[in-house]
């Protein structure tokens, strides 16, 4: 999930490493007791003494199974491999289960920083976070931020150090 310690250059300090909110497995666990409950009861409905039951019960199990897929496990695999690190000199946004994508921004290139929530999200505490920097993609926006206001001031201080000349974050 985080940046190896054998990643980090000399000096630079793991301020913090986390995952998405976890809002957002709310729907993959509905839709896994949705598909449980309609499997269930498709089986216990098949009649015993019917000459295609075996037939019948085995798709019942396959399309449960690639519904399970599509709609509980892939999106939680996306969940447990997307990973946010902030260190006192970058922060990492790595996403992936088979292929691997990692985003790096330099404390030192970041310009602004803001976040929005909305109502639910504030109940949460999470939200949105919006990190501008002086580099090609300009803007990054991160959502599902979870204790989004402690990221976003633990960012917010690590810039204002990278100005001050503190790059350590101390």
């Amino acid at each position: 999930m985080t940046l190896p310690d054998h990643h980090l250059t000399q000096g630079e300090r793991r301020i913090r490493s986390f995952h998405p909110h976890w809002k957002r497995l709310i729907g993959p666990a509905v839709a896994l007791v949705l598909i449980a409950a309609a499997s269930g009861a498709a089986l216990w409905f098949i009649p015993p003494d019917w000459e295609f039951a075996l037939y019948a019960r085995a798709a019942v199990a396959v399309i449960a199974l690639i519904l399970l897929t599509i709609w509980s496990f892939t999106p939680y695999l996306r969940w447990k491999n997307t990973a946010y690190v902030l260190t006192t000199h970058r922060f990492t946004i790595s996403r992936g289960v088979l292929n691997k994508s990692t985003d790096e921004i330099p404390i030192a290139k970041v310009n602004t920083v803001s976040s929005d929530q909305t109502l639910v999200e504030r109940m949460l505490g999470c939200g949105t976070l919006t990190v501008e920097s002086a580099s090609d993609r300009g803007e990054i926006v991160l959502r599902d931020i979870p204790h989004i206001q402690d990221v976003r001031h633990d960012l917010f201080r690590l810039v204002e150090d990278a100005s001050d000349g503190e790059i350590d974050g101390r």
